[in-house]
């Protein structure tokens, strides 16, 4: 990744941060977009210790104006972006019977519309510039399974709908020599992972997803974030619309016991 610009959404937290740090330690350049400018602030001081250039972006990826912006400096300070993780995202929670529309849409707009704006303005930029690229979207285990705890049906429409853009853009873009794939995170030490449960009930929650994952523990984010790199790096010059799942063994295991 010498030299190379990479570009990711959800940068300030997460598997985003992870992935960027690792991007950095490999030589490459940062496009860090996020909406929380002090976490951005703090990943590039951090990234920037190994030398690299990186760029910061406060961005909220609903807003295809914004993110088209966001694209065009990217260019102009850090390069013409040649890998993307679209790692922004979030998860409301809810039952369908209880579930507003603007809960609803806002679980898509951020997930899905999201996904699909960076990706479109990261597509425009190569093929303006006739390079090859890789964009990593982020899925779900939720895109294939349902929870066992229930009440996400926004998330998992909207990750099932990730799973399908990623095949699309695959396909439509493998000409211009991009690659498209999806990294699927399982139960992972990230802000997301606890957004739609009260603090109080974390820990007790966290020791019942320990039992029911296969591998008996959540993720660090480094770990699907090697996954990510993996991705965006040549070494997977030949992989394109598909999903590399790490998740600990969740969608292997069946929900009997018997």
């Amino acid at each position: 990744m010498q030299d190379r610009t990479i570009a990711i959404t959800g940068a300030a937290s997460g598997i985003g941060r992870a992935t960027a740090l690792l991007c950095a330690e490999r030589g490459a350049r940062l496009a860090l977009i996020d909406l929380d400018e002090a976490g951005l602030k703090n990943v590039a001081e951090e990234a920037e210790r190994t030398g690299v250039r990186t760029g910061t972006y406060v961005c909220d990826v609903r807003d295809e104006d914004a993110v088209a912006d966001v694209f065009a400096r990217t260019r102009e300070d850090v390069g013409v972006p040649q890998g993307l993780f679209a790692s922004a995202g979030v998860e409301l929670g809810g039952f369908a019977h209880e579930l507003s529309a603007e809960r609803w849409q806002k679980v898509l707009d951020i997930n899905l519309n999201g996904s699909f704006f960076v990706s479109k303005h990261m597509l425009q930029g190569l093929l303006d510039a006739g390079l090859p690229g890789s964009i990593v979207l982020c899925s779900s285990p939720a895109s294939f399974v349902s929870f066992a705890a229930g009440a996400n049906s926004a998330y998992a429409a909207s990750k099932g709908a990730v799973s399908a853009l990623t095949r699309t853009l695959a396909i439509d873009y493998a000409r211009h020599g991009v690659r498209v794939n999806a990294v699927v995170p399982g139960p992972t030490e990230t802000p997301l992972m606890w957004m739609a449960v009260p603090e109080g009930e974390r820990p007790e929650l966290k020791k019942v997803i320990e039992t029911e994952v296969p591998l008996g523990r959540m993720s660090h984010p480094d770990e699907p974030a090697r996954a990510v790199l993996w991705l965006l790096s040549d070494d997977s010059s030949y992989v394109t619309g598909s999903h590399l799942v790490c998740d600990g063994g969740v969608l292997a295991k069946a929900s009997i016991s018997v």
